[in-house]
């Protein structure tokens, strides 16, 4: 079998299986609320990663982890499918997919950053052309004035969206940092279930404590919603996860992270064709710009 691309082809259906999940989450957190999807979501996924690790691993949970990587995986998890999920799930709701994951390009460069400033990577003019160019994309469409009915009628909430999409971003960073620290040489999809332990820890505690586990239960009754979670927990967190750890194995890190990021871009059809929305030139000029800051600054 030739794999001279299998890495390239991997990596492009991560972005769509990924853009596909974002959509999907968005439509049922309409109806379940942003938490209730952020949680039953990881729950979901919890039975895809059992099965996984019983057939594949001959393990179902991934105990053979030692305590550092457990710790530090988990705290990833908490950071990055906890804090900065729930956050994007809120602005999906706030501001779009659009406009949220454009945002989440500016998770790469913060990345970088805490990068150099705790683990001593060095941050030399590429990385900062990157990160410029990422910004510049970004800032250009969040200065455009809305055009669309729905971004008309969500103006008042667009100030909020940004800012959990950008602590989101943030969240998402220092996810990666915990992450690429802990994982060493560790079974990738194992150490996405601890990473998905962690957040459920966080769930199970801000539900608690704001008294949700009614909202959680009816969130878990509707229908077809709940079909839309299971199908985007497959192929977002499960499948997705999958054919980025393919891509990884047969194709150069920066190359896999660029085409990954390409979701903004990918997206904008998505958007046009099902949703009827309006995307303007300059949206379209501003993902595509985004996108490269990400490229320079990964490849």
């Amino acid at each position: 079998m030739d794999t001279t691309h299998l890495g390239e082809l991997a990596a492009i259906c991560t972005a769509l299986l990924w853009t596909l999940s974002a959509l999907s989450w968005t439509s049922a957190a309409k109806h379940m609320g942003a938490l209730a999807v952020s949680f039953i979501r990881l729950l979901v996924v919890c039975v895809y990663l059992l099965i996984y690790g019983q057939i594949f691993r001959g393990m179902a949970l991934p105990l053979d982890a030692d305590a550092q990587t457990w710790l530090l995986l988990a705290s990833s998890g908490f950071f990055g499918f906890f804090i900065a999920d729930f956050c994007l799930f809120k602005a999906f709701l706030l501001i779009g997919p659009r406009l949220s994951l454009l945002l989440q390009t500016l998770q790469p460069p913060l990345a970088q950053i805490m990068a150099w400033l705790f683990l001593g990577d060095k941050l030399g003019l590429k990385n900062c052309m990157g990160m410029g160019i990422t910004l510049t994309g970004v800032i250009w469409v969040l200065l455009e004035r809305s055009e669309t009915p729905q971004e008309h009628h969500l103006r008042h909430h667009i100030g909020r969206g940004i800012l959990l999409a950008l602590v989101s971003a943030f969240a998402g960073a220092i996810g990666a940092l915990l992450a690429k620290t802990g994982i060493g040489n560790y079974d990738a999809v194992a150490a996405t279930f601890i990473r998905v332990l962690g957040a459920i820890v966080g769930y199970v505690l801000i539900v608690t404590f704001m008294r949700r586990w009614p909202a959680v239960r009816r969130a878990a009754q509707h229908g077809r919603s709940m079909r839309i979670v299971m199908f985007a927990s497959f192929v977002g967190p499960f499948l997705g996860v999958i054919f980025f750890m393919v891509a990884l194995r047969h194709c150069q890190v920066g190359v896999v992270t660029t085409i990954v990021n390409t979701m903004p871009v990918l997206i904008l059809p998505i958007i046009i064709i099902v949703y009827r929305e309006k995307v303007s030139l300059r949206a379209w000029i501003g993902a595509t710009i985004a996108v490269l800051g990400v490229a320079i600054l990964v490849l």
